[in-house]
């Protein structure tokens, strides 16, 4: 595997400039990895783009492999979409565990307000406390719940299911369009026994253009 890469501290990237440059870079490095499947290749290259490539790989967003001498980074779209449908179900986990003790907490309260003679007014108080900050809680992670829904439904067309998905509709599509292609040919060729028509005169009648062929 590769080296170990220090991170940019924070007194490196506190220039305005020097940290948009990092993460113009980060981001750019991300995009262009995604676009093809290609294996990228560095032997020397500047000390801020192993910064950002050790960050992306610590992400989980880029692998990495040293070979000989050499660090290979490679980054494919589906491994993006995959880590963020782990984290999209642990957030989903994560609520539901906050809902269970919002109604517990809830549970308490109210019974609390009936006049339990065991319950103090500082442990009705506690309840209510506890539960604000579980609603504070549970509306942050409903929040990152939606933001991270949002990126899964950007990286979908890359998701191996709906690519598959994608094939069988377009070879499905494909074999439909052939049958009725046959069945144009099987009627021309019998309007032209049957009629002595020109096949000319046929496509014309019916409009059916000259480069009119099967789908390879």
């Amino acid at each position: 595997m590769a080296n170990t890469v220090q991170h940019p501290s924070t007194t490196d990237i506190q220039d305005t400039e020097m940290y948009r440059y990092y993460m113009e870079l980060k981001a750019r490095w991300k995009k262009l990895a995604h676009m093809d499947s290609d294996i990228f290749f560095l032997t020397k290259s500047p000390m801020s783009v192993k910064d950002v490539l050790q960050s992306l790989v610590d992400d989980g967003m880029v692998d990495t492999e040293r070979v000989g001498t050499s660090n290979y980074y490679w980054a494919f779209p589906s491994k993006a979409l995959h880590a963020r449908k782990r984290k999209l179900n642990d957030l989903e986990k994560q609520i539901a565990e906050g809902e269970q003790k919002k109604t517990a907490l809830e549970l308490a309260v109210k019974k609390a307000k009936m006049g339990r003679q065991d319950t103090t007014i500082d442990s009705i108080l506690n309840l209510q406390d506890n539960r604000a900050a579980l609603l504070k809680e549970l509306q942050e992670l409903r929040e990152q719940r939606n933001l991270i829904k949002a990126e899964v439904e950007k990286y979908k067309e890359c998701d191996p299911d709906v690519v598959e998905e994608i094939r069988q509709s377009n070879k499905t599509a494909k074999e439909a369009a052939n049958r009725w292609t046959d069945n144009v040919f099987a009627i021309k060729s019998w309007a032209k026994r049957k009629f002595a028509f020109e096949e000319s005169k046929i496509d014309k009648t019916f409009g059916i253009p000259e480069d009119f062929d099967y789908i390879d």
